[in-house]
């Protein structure tokens, strides 16, 4: 191969869509450069109006909006909660946060999430032990809903809240609805990588207005109502800036636009990879739609004669980032020891999906031409 010259084709760059200056420069014009303003309030109702949800906090991360929406349901030291396996670290960490002990639940195949099966596995053995976990944070991994329904009637049976970790899945539907309003809090990302992009940020949504004006008091240093500064309890400085919220109501505009085109990679990849022996793509279960933030597959190591890493050496051999599948959450030196509920006693399918998963490119922006040059290098990888 000769592209080692050629420009860098990243994972999941920003794509701006060249309205973000018009909101940034209304910011600059009236001054509201500090922390809160017009724009967030506004994104905060375009959002909320987006997903279906009645209300939303707009805040610096998905990681600050997890952490708050665990706050708000009251879990703090000794407390249990039940976390998926196969996600960024991002999900779990705030459980540490609020010193509370988190237990992971691997994946099932259908939609390489959250496996309903071992959730009520977890869930008979955490009630038979007097104690039962205080939240469940259920991810939608690479723009995939889980089973929900599934999920939410056994939570719902053992009284346990919901809280729907939709970082990488804004856009995404599940049973029409959209994802990221299943449980009594969920959460979106607006990180660099992610299908729109405030730079850095995130959102909280609800049904719980109040809650969510809570939500708003907690992430601005839990300032009390007085004329000087009064704290009567812990906060955080959690709020989104005005500049921020400007780029994330432009991004919010193209939304659709990145779904489709996130979407059409997916499909080229199927196309050009989809039949060879070996290698299977994620699912995209019935009923649902997924944003297809990333394209991600699995191979089948003998099969191919290849294993992942090889693979993705040999894109970034040609300036082609590509990465493996999250390492699961159980596998983590920094939860060494902490519980785990596998699919099924004997397999691991968070495990499997880790061993033998890729991530392909797949930036809303990518040309066609990127793409195949992707799709070329893949296959020389694995016809060697």
């Amino acid at each position: 191969m000769t592209n080692k010259q050629q420009n860098r084709i990243y994972l999941s760059p920003p794509h701006m869509s060249g309205n973000e200056q018009k909101y940034i420069q209304e910011a600059f014009e009236t001054n509201w450069i500090a922390p809160l303003g017009p724009n967030v309030d506004a994104f905060e109702k375009e959002l909320a109006a987006y997903v279906g949800a009645k209300g939303a906090a707009a805040v610096s991360s998905g990681t600050a909006a997890i952490h708050l929406a665990l706050r708000l349901l009251g879990v703090e030291r000794g407390d249990v909660v039940f976390c998926s396996s196969l996600t960024f670290i991002a999900s779990a960490n705030p459980i540490l946060y609020q010193g509370a002990e988190p237990v992971f639940i691997d994946s099932e195949p259908d939609t390489w999430n959250m496996s309903p099966q071992a959730l009520e596995r977890a869930m008979d053995a955490a009630k038979r032990e007097g104690k039962l976990p205080k939240a469940v944070v259920v991810v939608n991994l690479y723009g995939q809903s889980a089973k929900m329904d599934e999920i939410l009637a056994i939570c719902d049976r053992y009284g346990v809240p919901v809280v729907e970790d939709a970082a990488e899945s804004l856009g995404s539907t599940y049973k029409g609805k959209k994802s990221g309003t299943f449980g009594a809090f969920g959460i979106y990302s607006f990180n660099g990588n992610k299908i729109i992009t405030t730079s850095g940020g995130g959102m909280l949504v609800s049904n719980d207005v109040d809650a969510l004006q809570r939500a708003r008091f907690l992430a601005t240093q839990a300032r009390d109502p007085a004329p000087h500064y009064q704290h009567s309890q812990m906060g955080y400085n959690y709020r989104m800036s005005n500049i921020v919220a400007g780029i994330g109501r432009a991004q919010l505009e193209v939304l659709y636009e990145r779904v489709k085109a996130r979407r059409a990679i997916f499909d080229r990849y199927v196309q050009a990879l989809g039949e060879i022996d070996g290698i299977h793509f994620m699912p995209e279960l019935e009923g649902t739609m997924s944003n297809r933030w990333l394209t991600t597959l699995t191979i089948d190591q003998q099969k191919l004669g290849v294993t992942p890493m090889e693979i993705i050496n040999a894109l970034a051999a040609e300036n082609i980032e590509a990465r493996p599948v999250w390492k699961p959450l159980h596998l983590q030196p920094l939860f060494a020891g902490v519980r785990y509920y596998p699919h099924e006693e004997g397999w691991s399918v968070s495990d499997d999906l880790f061993a033998n998963g890729i991530c392909l490119p797949s930036g809303s922006s990518m040309t066609v031409e990127e793409q195949n040059r992707v799709i070329d290098v893949f296959l020389h990888a694995i016809q060697r």
